[in-house]
């Protein structure tokens, strides 16, 4: 008997609604993590749904969900075709879930790498290494034609040197417009390369999220899990051109999800306005559900609410590092203050807990060189409100 469930992720909404922030982000997590399968076509186990309920209400943690799993596939005399995928689907489930759980990211070739062996690790084989062969995949959006992805020679080379060009990257200067522009970009890169011969959108969409969250941005995963499809299409639309059918990069799409992750935005996202040389019934049915013109923000308009910064202890602060690193005593010279336990208590930590401020030692508190720094999102404040 074949047991995948028809997950919606409005399953765990209950525990969302509920405020109790311990509970909110396992609910988050689980949503993620369940709704990324979709972008490879697997569901998962009802078994899987009852196990993470456990999860969140605290029943369970998370080494007795792995626990509970391996058991469950285990104890299954047979399996049907079907279901080893559903066991693929429930165990890269709970691995993303244990990923999301925590805030740690090895920005690095390495880290992505090992990433992809953290996901699938009881699930490939070939978890954690690079593939060794090229591919090509027919893709529905393209109506059967392929990206041209990266030759298996260049991989590594083209991580380091991807993943090196964003963590030198100068986001001062940008306001979030442009660093959403950025970031679909680099993430559009990335998957392009197609490392891994299996799982590069999961492993993509993973690292996105734990990239986001080490920057700044404190972002709602449920997106990736409401619209993954719509994700994976969007990077294969940034990333085919075929210039004798007059068809070129498209980074609209993409930049559409990025705007609702990031700045809030509600820019429906439709899979189907993707297809290239679309039926043209679907176009006209796309026509009169698309979001009229003037709803989109422009590059010219100030940072939407989701991320204003409405505190003044903050904004001083923000003008006070600038685009330096500062340790406490410095910033407190340039606040002209004296009393540390005050500066913590109503700068400092408001500004950690805001994402705008980041340490330069996250790992080590108290390390004895400890600095401060803007994140990208308080860079983008820093130049939005003219805090120069």
């Amino acid at each position: 008997m074949n047991e995948e469930n028809k997950y919606n992720p409005s399953d765990f909404d209950e525990y969302i609604r509920q405020g109790e922030p311990d509970t909110q982000q396992k609910a988050y997590n689980w949503q993620t993590a369940i709704g990324l399968q979709a972008v490879d076509g697997l569901r998962t186990s009802d078994y899987l749904l009852q196990t993470a309920r456990q999860h969140i209400e605290g029943q369970i943690d998370m080494e007795e969900v792995q626990v509970l799993l391996k058991s469950y596939y285990q104890n299954k005399s047979s399996r049907l075709p079907d279901e080893q995928q559903t066991e693929e689907a429930d165990r890269v489930a709970a691995n993303i879930t244990r990923i999301l759980s925590t805030r740690t990211l090895a920005f690095n070739t390495n880290g992505y790498v090992a990433l992809h062996r953290q996901i699938f690790e009881g699930v490939f084989k070939f978890a954690g290494q690079i593939r060794d062969y090229d591919i090509s995949k027919k893709e529905w959006v393209l109506r059967g034609d392929t990206v041209s992805y990266l030759n298996y020679q260049d991989l590594r080379a083209a991580l380091d040197y991807d993943i090196q060009q964003e963590r030198d990257f100068d986001y001062s200067g940008l306001n979030m417009q442009q660093i959403v522009a950025h970031i679909a970009r680099f993430v559009a890169g990335l998957w392009q390369i197609h490392a891994f011969g299996e799982g590069n959108t999961r492993t993509t969409a993973v690292f996105t999220i734990q990239y986001l969250r080490s920057i700044g941005f404190d972002i709602n995963n449920s997106l990736f899990a409401r619209h993954s499809w719509y994700f994976r299409n969007a990077l294969v639309r940034a990333n085919y051109k075929n210039a004798q059918r007059g068809i070129m990069y498209d980074f609209s799409f993409l930049e559409k999800f990025f705007r609702n992750l990031l700045l809030g935005e509600d820019n429906e996202l439709k899979n189907r306005t993707m297809v290239i040389e679309a039926p043209e019934v679907w176009e006209t049915t796309s026509a009169a559900t698309e979001q009229a013109p003037n709803k989109y923000r422009t590059s010219t308009e100030q940072v939407p609410n989701k991320f204003a910064v409405t505190d003044e202890n903050v904004l001083q602060l923000i003008a006070v590092l600038g685009k330096e690193q500062k340790s406490v005593k410095e910033m407190l010279g340039g606040l002209q203050l004296k009393h540390r336990p005050t500066f913590l208590e109503n700068y400092l930590e408001p500004a950690l807990k805001s994402g705008c401020v980041c340490m330069l030692y996250p790992e080590s508190p108290k390390h004895p060189r400890q600095k401060y720094k803007l994140t990208v999102k308080g860079l983008a404040v820093w130049n939005e409100q003219n805090l120069k």
